[in-house]
């Protein structure tokens, strides 16, 4: 008898933790090693925010929490959605849970029955296709390519919908591509989503404090309204506030599906820290000037980033809306060969390359639905990314 479920068959490996795993190995050998693999900010924690945490130990809150947060929590939620989104939303229309994965697992798990089908733009982030296929759902990807800004278009999306949708699922912006939709883009989508009244929307906004240029950012329920009984927003305090490890992901949707995430978050990790919801009370409520010193910092990186990039032969990197990821286009040095010896037939053999002769660790885009590219996270150093963009130009400039 086997003894490990057919279910996992069908899922992988995340690949981003699994580069970021393997550099950090090579680093602790000794080696030179820059990680741009790592969605995760370089930031420290804003300090009011560590003191809300360390301030709720001592007031002996270490105790079990309800399971879809504690009120103050979803309180400060709901206004935080209203602050920056104009949304409604009442406590018991909200649930915090263990990281936005998390928010993500339980939508998913709740509602899809086999054979559903999610829409989902690629380039896209790892996880979305294998929570499809671990609730038995089918994803169907929808290639959104570099000349498109890497975004999903009214027509793609109606093309895409079957009498077995359930779900569109959207990252705004986008992970691995930085990919932003603004009101007016949403807008065409929304159209065609009122003509599909079963289709549910799930947008993942986790990075929309992260936009640059003067771009503004829109959510699906500030564009139409009307989508509000099937849309879950997502958000969380990972990114726009560098909590990554406090994991906090938080969703407004239905009370009805509310209702039905936190009967399966209760029969699987129950409520979150209860500290980590402290110190999410004071990051969302609390001041919030941290993020615009954060923003501008990523701005500098991404042009920096992406100047150096597009001056590589062989390579093609569009200037992203947000996010802090790049994801250049590396075809032009398919069918060459390294200074080291290495002939690059795909995407992934670049990246092993770039990570063996170089020491620039980075993803490459098969990972992400989107062969032909590989994502690059210019969340760490200016210094560092300077160093690893030379690497990275020497690299391809040995390429014969």
């Amino acid at each position: 008898m086997n003894l490990i479920a057919d279910r996992l068959n069908r899922i992988s490996p995340s690949l981003t933790i699994a580069m970021t795993g393997k550099a950090r190995a090579l680093k602790a050998a000794g080696k030179d090693i820059i990680g741009l693999s790592s969605g995760e900010p370089d930031f420290d924690t804003p300090q009011n925010v560590k003191d809300a945490a360390i301030a709720a130990i001592q007031r002996g809150e270490t105790k079990y929490t309800d399971v879809a947060g504690t009120m103050e929590l979803r309180k400060a939620v709901c206004t935080k959605f209203k602050r920056d989104s104009g949304l409604d939303y009442k406590p018991e229309e909200i649930i915090v849970s263990t990281g936005g994965k998390q928010v993500i697992f339980d939508a998913l798990l709740a509602t899809i029955n086999p054979g559903d089908e999610a829409i989902i733009p690629a380039p896209c982030w790892v996880s979305y296709p294998d929570i499809v296929e671990l609730a038995e759902g089918k994803p169907v990807i929808v290639q959104c390519g570099q000349n498109a800004g890497f975004k999903m278009s009214a027509e793609q999306l109606e093309a895409a919908i079957t009498p077995k949708t359930k779900w569109l699922i959207l990252n705004n912006p986008c992970n691995p591509t930085g990919a932003a939709y603004s009101a007016a883009e949403i807008k065409a989508l929304t159209d065609v989503l009122m003509k599909h009244p079963d289709v549910w929307v799930f947008t993942d906004d986790i990075y929309e404090k992260l936009v640059y240029d003067g771009f503004k950012v829109a959510t699906i329920l500030e564009v139409e309204p009307r989508l509000r009984d099937r849309t879950v927003t997502m958000n969380g305090c990972s990114k726009a506030y560098a909590m990554t490890g406090w994991r906090i992901g938080f969703a407004g949707a239905p009370v009805a599906l509310i209702k039905a995430m936190d009967k399966l978050q209760g029969q699987s990790t129950s409520g979150t820290s209860s500290i980590s919801q402290a110190a999410a009370v004071e990051a969302l409520a609390g001041p919030q000037e941290s993020i615009e010193a954060m923003r501008l910092v990523y701005e500098r990186r991404r042009n920096m980033v992406v100047d150096m990039l597009n001056a590589c032969p062989g390579l093609r990197c569009h200037k992203p809306e947000g996010a802090f990821y790049v994801f250049p286009d590396m075809r032009g040095c398919i069918g060459k060969t390294t200074a080291g010896g290495k002939k690059i037939e795909s995407d992934e053999d670049f990246t092993i390359a770039l990570l063996e002769e170089t020491g620039v660790a980075t993803v490459h885009g098969a990972a992400f639905l989107s062969p032909g590219h590989f994502r690059i996270s210019y969340a760490t150093s200016d210094e560092a990314l300077k160093e690893a963009c030379t690497r990275i130009q020497t690299f391809c400039a040995g390429m014969a």
